[in-house]
Order: structure tokens, then sequence, then C-alpha cells
């Protein structure tokens, strides 16, 4: 296996552009049933706030030792002024837009003995002159990376994807894509795109066979113009499709804890092994042993290019 590229990963410079959101998080105790309905009651002890969606991308590109530009929708309240606090703490340069239309996406999770017992989502779609500032943005700060990575969680930041994908391929920089749905004409031009099992399902129909993957996923690489296809695929490992065929790696045997942000690290990971110089298939065994990793964590979490290393 090719070593992580250390040095390479300090000079890269990162842009994720996506659906920016603040995952809360609420840690009790359950030691009763509440006595107005059969639910548990959770006694909060503690309260954390982390970076989510597109933030939590590049919050795991910056704690694998690269540079990481974040360009995100947030709204004018308080869970917007957390999101930016945290990028700020994490060393992620913040090119944030003010959405005074709509709210921060936030998903609020309640925990009890470290189990996920509700989580309540606040989330709005942007506003329309949010999403034009946010392509306005994307237009003057494209050309000073190396990688535009998309994170699409279909919150609305990227209704205007294709522009921004032109954009990246005018001036020269490769785009990686986490997408979202089915409708994957949207994302056409890209470099690499990384659905998982169930959304490359919804997209091409369920397969019986390896090869019958392996047909249906070049040809999805060929209508859509792409570089690389990959497919994580949980406990199967993940399928690499491009003009050398298909290259597949088992998953890394790890207790699975939590799988909540396991996409994002996978991104991050593919992002910056790719733009230090590694050939595609190096760059996914190393997202696949990060993903291992992130998935032992509880929460949305990173994985550090010391514990990849290990």
């Amino acid at each position: 296996m090719t070593p992580f590229p250390v040095q390479a990963a300090s000079r890269v410079k990162i842009l994720v552009a996506g659906d920016v959101m603040l995952d809360r998080y609420w840690f009790g105790e359950v030691e009763r049933i509440s006595p107005e309905a059969p639910v548990p009651v959770v006694r909060v002890a503690r309260r954390e706030d982390r970076l989510g969606g597109a933030a939590n991308v590049a919050r795991n590109i910056v704690a694998l030792g690269a540079q990481a530009s974040l360009l995100g929708l947030v709204g004018n309240d308080e869970a917007g002024n957390k999101v930016q606090a945290l990028v700020h703490e994490a060393g992620i340069r913040p090119c944030l837009v003010i959405d005074r239309q709509a709210p921060t996406t936030l998903k609020m999770r309640v925990l009890g003995r470290q189990q996920q017992l509700l989580r309540v989502d606040f989330e709005e779609a942007p506003g329309t002159q949010g999403v034009a500032d946010f392509d306005a943005r994307a237009r003057e700060i494209i050309g000073q990376h190396d990688i535009l990575v998309l994170s699409d969680y279909a919150k609305g930041a990227l209704s205007q994807v294709g522009s921004l994908i032109r954009m990246a391929r005018e001036a020269g920089i490769p785009v990686l894509v986490d997408p979202k749905g089915h409708l994957y004409q949207r994302y056409s031009g890209a470099t690499m795109i990384t659905p998982n099992r169930a959304e490359m399902q919804e997209a091409v129909g369920r397969w019986h066979s390896e090869q019958e993957l392996e047909d249906r996923a070049q040809k999805l690489r060929a209508e859509l113009n792409l570089e690389a296809l990959l497919v994580t695929r949980s406990e199967q490992g993940m399928t690499l499709f491009t003009d050398h065929g298909r290259q597949h790696t088992d998953a890394h045997a790890h207790e699975v804890f939590d799988v909540s942000g396991a996409g994002d690290t996978v991104l991050a990971t593919l992002a910056v092994t790719r733009a230090a110089g590694l050939a595609w298939f190096d760059a996914v065994l190393w997202a696949n042993r990060a993903g291992g990793v992130v998935v032992g964590k509880l929460g949305t979490s990173i994985v550090t290019a010391e514990e990849l290393a290990c």
C-alpha cells in the first residue's frame, strides 16, 4: 500500500462546498420511564456541538493535514454563530454565506447510555438570494484551490450544482461529489462521484451479480463523463470503476459503533490523497481504512493521519 502522503497533503488546498449543518448532542442517563407516555426520561448531563455535513468533510480534511476552505449557507441565528465558531476552532478557512431567509440546518440527537434515542431535525429550504450569493462566492474562490469537493445532503445549497462543476472544470480543477438522490445527470462532468450502496441502487436499480453492477456502473460513468465512480458498500467494502475496469477492496474489520458521518470521512480522505498525487485506487485504499476507523467512534467524528498510520 502506498504510504500516506503527509508532506504533499500539507500543501494541498481543498474547497468543500455544500450543505453545512450543526450536529448537536445531548448526553444523559436513562433511569426511568415517563409517567406521561411510554418513553424513557433522559436526564441530560452533557451537551456537545459538532460540525456536520459539508463542514464535517472540511474538518476531516484539516485533521488529515491538508488545507480546507468551507463554502456553505448558514442562518442568521445561534446555530449559525456556533458553526462559524467551530469552523474557526477547527482551522478551516471560512467562506460561509449568511442566508437571511432560512435557519441553519440543525440535527439534534438525544443519547442515553451512549445509545441514540431520538433525533430532531430543524431545516428549511434556502432562500433564493442565499443560493445566488453562494454561487457568486464560489465563482470568486474556486480557482484558488487544487480540488473541489461537493457534499450534497439535498438541503438546497447545491441546487445549482451543474454550474459549480462547470466553473471548476473551466479552471482545470477536479471535482469529487458525494451525491444524493437518483437524478445523477445533475453531476455530469464531475471527476468522480461516490454513491453508497443504497444510493447506487436508487440510481441504476438493484443488481444480482458483480458483473451486472460493473456493467451498470460503467454505463453510468460514461453517461456522466466521469473519470471514476466509487461505490461504498458498508461491510462489503468499496468498488472503484475507471477506464481500467473494476477494482475492489474489502471492508476493514472494525466494530461498527456509529456510521453517522462515515461518508464525510471517506470523501475527505479521497480528496486529500488524490490531490496529493495518489492514483485512484491507492486513494480508495486509504479512504477505506479511514472509514473503518471512524465507524468505531460516536457521532460525527474525524480521523487523523496519525490514526491511519497505526
